[in-house]
């Protein structure tokens, strides 16, 4: 293994057939067979390794994890079948009935919606904890806190946490520290290096890069992916091998795109910071975020995404998206095309306006995810965009 993230995303493999093919195939295969009756038996009570059934593990989704696990700095890990599997296993496989996790109230908003709405029902409880007020997290932790939960940057707020700080803390309370890093990516951030036991991505986004498949990851030590695993065999949220093939050749790619991704998001945000049509641009690498000593800290390069609010409200936002005329109106995100969404009728819609207010997604907020294209014509697209929406 080589100490360069961008070597490991390429050359890491071990599904090479008798074929001795250069690029890794596609095993579209439901289950493997076995030479003997006894070499079936040792491979079911874990005696030797070798692949099972594809619900369980498959080469392609092999490469996949020990790519990752190298670029993040992990002992282990598990693919899934999407980023919001992921984010339910993670939970799910580690707590039980009467357990309470603590959260950043800075969350995507299906992961909102899985701490309030769906495990409640099975006595997991949750608390917010408001990232601006981290000296009183001491009075959030309850008797029956077992786990830390967060995500930097957040989506769609770009609110960093001090991973030192979440690393420290969780080691503090005896918490499992569980960070969504899916809006860095493993080039820019490792969270397990600042103490994180797991860290998951949506690999729809970055990871993909464009636009094509689902899949989800829970990355982590090997003592806790051990209890992942279990739970997602036995309920089956499986990553199929053809998303698991193309989520592993696109990590060849990673480094590269996130370069452009940053220098392009950089480069618009510099540009419309500023504009007397928008109340204020966010992006971690601008001088001007508020908490951009901690994005210099943690991350090598701000990331694809910049924030827009624009005056106007939601009348306002909704005129601007249906004005552009080059970038894409979808709900993903971390594609080669430039995306708009507008998270307060969108992605985050099923929160209220109380708690979209507290985690800053106002009415006229643009998440804009900066894609690959020349960043001249991104510019202009927005610009024209700000100009008719008026």
């Amino acid at each position: 293994m080589s100490q360069h993230f961008e070597t490991n995303s390429i050359r890491i493999a071990k599904s090479k057939s008798n074929q001795k093919e250069h690029s890794a195939p596609i095993y579209l295969t439901s289950s493997f067979t076995f030479d003997s009756a006894e070499e079936a038996r040792a491979t079911f009570a874990d005696e030797i390794e070798g692949n099972i059934y594809s619900r369980y593990a498959n080469p392609n989704s092999t490469d996949l994890i020990e790519k990752i696990c190298a670029a993040e700095g992990t002992e282990d890990g598990i693919a899934t079948a999407s980023g919001m599997a992921a984010m339910f296993a993670s939970i799910a496989s580690l707590l039980q009935q009467g357990d309470h996790v603590l959260a950043a109230r800075s969350l995507f908003g299906s992961t909102h919606q899985l701490l309030t709405r769906v495990f409640p029902k099975w006595g997991i409880t949750s608390t917010y904890g408001d990232i601006s007020d981290f000296e009183n997290w001491d009075k959030l932790v309850q008797s029956n806190t077992k786990m830390l939960f967060i995500e930097t940057p957040s989506n769609p707020g770009l609110e960093i946490i001090d991973l030192e700080w979440a690393g420290k803390f969780a080691a503090a309370h005896n918490l499992i520290l569980v960070v969504d890093n899916c809006f860095a990516s493993p080039y820019l951030q490792q969270p397990a290096k600042w103490g994180a036991h797991i860290v998951t991505h949506s690999a729809t986004k970055y990871i993909d890069g464009q636009g094509r498949v689902l899949g989800g990851l829970i990355l982590g030590k090997k003592e806790l992916i051990k209890d992942v695993q279990f739970f997602t065999r036995h309920t089956g949220p499986a990553i199929s091998p053809f998303n698991a093939w193309i989520l592993s050749k696109s990590m060849e790619t990673l480094g590269v795109r996130m370069d452009r991704h940053c220098s392009n998001a950089l480069t618009v945000a510099e540009h419309f910071e500023g504009n007397s049509e928008i109340i204020s641009v966010k992006y971690p690498f601008l001088k001007t975020h508020p908490q951009h000593h901690l994005a210099v800290k943690q991350m090598s390069q701000g990331g694809g995404i910049v924030t827009l609010d624009l005056k106007g409200g939601v009348q306002r936002a909704q005129r601007f998206i249906d004005n552009l005329q080059m970038i894409s109106v979808t709900a993903n995100l971390g594609d080669s095309r430039s995306i708009v969404t507008h998270p307060a009728s969108t992605t985050h819609s099923k929160l209220s306006e109380e708690e979209r207010n507290r985690v800053g997604i106002t009415d006229g907020l643009i998440r804009l995810s900066v894609g690959l294209e020349h960043y001249d014509d991104i510019i202009q697209d927005v610009d024209q965009a700000l100009t008719k929406s008026k």
